[in-house]
């Protein structure tokens, strides 16, 4: 495609700006774009997965799906709490 390019980290690039990593399923791009959008960046601003199901408007089992999926490919990162896991993103310099 013209004007696209690939960083280092397999992230597309159109314009200097960073857009979707590579080789995601659609749902693992919904819950990604969603969170992204809704600032969850951080261990402070985690989110748990009702909420993630609520930002997307997808099934509770497919966001979990993708949760893993960004997981597994260094994306997001899961803690632990008490009652409910926290989801967040990893932003990678």
């Amino acid at each position: 495609m013209p004007g696209w390019t690939r960083t280092a980290v397999g992230m597309r690039t159109r314009q200097g700006r960073k857009t979707m990593p590579e080789g995601l399923s659609m749902y693992a791009e919904k819950v990604y774009n969603a969170m992204k959008n809704a600032g969850i960046d951080s261990e402070e601003k985690m989110a748990n997965a009702e909420k993630i199901v609520g930002l997307t408007k997808a099934p509770k089992n497919f966001v979990l799906r993708a949760l893993d999926e960004l997981q597994s490919k260094g994306l997001a990162k899961r803690r632990a709490r008490e009652k409910a896991a926290g989801y967040y993103l990893i932003v990678k310099p």
